[in-house]
């Protein structure tokens, strides 16, 4: 029955078996299932790698089966811990072939094509920006995760949103919620939305982009260091797919001028809430940081926060008891 569990038929009567008579001996166990003593110490070893078993209180040395509803949570747990285990390394093996490929890209030189341009360097991303900038008639919609911007990011972006805005331009922006710590980035935005923009912020976000009139997209080569340039893609089942993307984003964020309320039932914050669900997935607190736009520390100083109200003395034992209270989504 619990095959599925990582318990084999075997394994699982030796649990039962105990379950039925806690303080029976391995001999007892013996005569009771009709098998070796070797097979009966397989299972036991077993059990304890699946913490199914543990130390007794009582007895020195004897081993007690735990409960099959916290034994079978624990089973549960750790299956899910394997598939979003599983589920990162896929994530990473997507983000190394994206490298790659963009490596393999640099080898070659810029070129154009009707519907792509590759662009190669700093001053190669903002003439184009410039460009689109003063062509497009309608609306611009921005993406720009990693948290706090660079005060150079911001400064080149200020001209450029200052005459679209001058226009009647829409402007969209979505940054991550950690900006609203950040006194350069939050000013910044405010400005944006004195002069008639939209701002909204969320705990993560996809990667950077920009979308001009929904016809013209420039996104970087590698998300993870856009220093290597960029492609603007006027392919119009990207660039819809891009759109896609934004605005199922921008429906989840929060107006800027709106305080993040927290969740009712939980108490929890957005942000606590995707990093609970970050951590779970086996993220270090590296890269638990990069997603949520904030520093290794910080994530660090809000997990031990989390852990304090949770009253876990481990980080595992917080991710059982924030599952046993329906925190992890």
């Amino acid at each position: 029955m619990l095959d599925v569990l990582g318990l084999d038929r075997g394994v699982e009567a030796v649990y039962r078996a105990m379950l039925a008579h806690p303080e029976g001996s391995v001999e007892d166990l013996c005569v009771q299932l009709g098998v070796p003593e070797s097979t009966v110490r397989d299972a036991l070893d077993k059990l304890a790698d699946l913490r199914l078993l543990r130390a007794s209180r009582d007895v020195l040395g004897e081993m007690r089966p735990v409960s099959p509803e916290l034994g079978l949570e624990l089973l549960l747990r750790r299956q899910e811990e394997e598939l979003l285990r599983r589920r990162q390394e896929l994530e990473l093996g997507k983000a190394a072939a994206a490298r790659a490929i963009a490596e393999y890209a640099g080898f070659r030189p810029a070129t154009r094509t009707a519907t792509s341009e590759r662009l190669v360097g700093l001053d190669a991303i903002q003439a184009r920006l410039e460009s689109l900038a003063r062509e497009m008639s309608d609306e611009c919609l921005s993406v720009m995760p990693g948290g706090a911007q660079s005060q150079a990011s911001l400064d080149a972006s200020r001209p450029l949103d200052d005459v679209a805005l001058g226009r009647g331009i829409s402007l969209l922006t979505l940054y991550q919620d950690s900006v609203r710590r950040d006194p350069a980035t939050l000013a910044y935005a405010r400005w944006m939305t004195g002069r008639g923009g939209m701002v909204r912020t969320c705990p993560t976000l996809p990667p950077r982009m920009l979308v001009f009139d929904r016809r013209v997209a420039v996104v970087p080569i590698d998300p993870a260091d856009t220093k290597r340039g960029a492609v603007c893609i006027s392919e119009a089942g990207v660039v819809a797919s891009l759109v896609a993307l934004f605005e199922q984003t921008w429906h989840s964020a929060v107006p800027l001028g709106a305080d993040r309320s927290k969740d009712a039932r939980t108490g929890l914050s957005t942000s606590e809430q995707e990093l609970l669900t970050l951590l779970a997935s086996g993220l270090t607190d590296e890269v638990a940081g990069r997603r949520l736009g904030i520093s290794a520390r910080s994530v660090r100083r809000q997990m031990s926060g989390l852990m304090e109200r949770l009253d876990a003395s481990s980080r595992f034992e917080a991710g059982l008891k924030a599952a046993q209270r329906g925190w992890l989504q």
